[in-house]
């Protein structure tokens, strides 16, 4: 596997690769990998020639600055876990590399931003303010520098799966986006490199989140329609720890994350959850 740290040398590779008429995947992270990434990346090597990753921890995505420091950043560890799934390359460059400002951080690091307005400010977007413009900037900035034909997500970040395919579509991005299911531990709690920051009896509570939009999918099997009854059933659950503050709860059309007043055939749910445990910001969904 080849580590490549310049978007010159990462845009050589992947000509290079084009021009020998290769299929190339692409799986963008931030590191601290598990096996939800690990999941997109052999994804993407049954379905691809050439397989690229990127970790790189995007200071555009954090809101405050202690939580972007204390994000863990395990290179050694990721780039092996890469290379035995199979990556042949692994782009990580540097904060100066892709904003043209000091590593530390300091200083301006970009005058030009992505923003996808609509899909941007609801719900993950109004607890994170400018958040979502931080994703899609470094997306366009990672999309142009590997060309990838394929460029891999997973649905336990819906929202931001729904940011990228309204960017690739409003500026004709030439990338299929190809969405890989969340991977959950055995109590239903959905894989995070938040995860770790938890401490055991937060780890516990956190599993509230999947148990209450468990019981959404089940009270929709059993024939309930009514957003708002779906809704305060599963705050309610997660009102039963004491530990977890929720931020919000949505039951929101699949496709446009509009909000819903009523559930009806034809028209793909979504509900949608965010808390914070211990101080630790978690997020999830489930297909209604």
């Amino acid at each position: 596997m080849q580590i490549l740290d310049t978007p010159e040398a990462m845009r050589s590779l992947s000509e290079s690769w084009r021009r020998e008429g290769r299929l190339i995947g692409f799986v963008p992270t931030m590191g601290a990998l598990h096996e939800g990434h690990l999941s997109l990346v052999r994804m993407a090597r049954e379905e691809c020639d050439k397989l690229f990753a990127s970790i790189f921890v995007n200071p555009l995505q954090f809101e405050a600055r202690d939580d972007l420091e204390r994000y863990e950043r395990p290179f050694d560890r990721d780039s092996r876990l890469l290379r035995e799934t199979g990556c042949d390359a692994l782009f990580a460059p540097s904060v100066e590399a892709m904003y043209g400002a000091p590593a530390s951080g300091e200083g301006r690091l970009v005058q030009t931003f992505v923003e996808v307005k609509e899909f941007g400010e609801i719900l993950e977007g109004a607890v994170r303010p400018g958040h979502f413009r931080g994703v899609a900037t470094i997306v366009a900035k990672l999309f142009n520098i590997g060309v990838p034909h394929r460029a891999y997500f997973g649905e336990k970040d819906y929202q931001q799966l729904k940011v990228i395919e309204q960017m690739v579509r409003d500026l004709f991005f030439d990338v299929e986006i190809v969405p890989g299911p969340t991977v959950r531990e055995k109590d239903g709690l959905a894989l995070s490199s938040r995860n770790a920051r938890l401490s055991p009896g937060e780890r516990k509570a956190a599993a509230v989140l999947f148990r209450a939009l468990r019981k959404g999918a089940t009270l929709v099997e059993s024939g309930e329609r009514d957003a708002a009854r779906l809704v305060e059933a599963m705050r309610a659950v997660c009102e039963t720890q004491p530990l977890v503050e929720v931020q919000y709860v949505a039951v929101v059309d699949a496709r446009t994350l509009e909000p819903l007043t009523e559930l009806v055939g034809g028209r793909p749910a979504r509900a949608l959850i965010a808390a914070s445990v211990g101080g630790i910001h978690l997020i999830d969904n489930i297909t209604l």
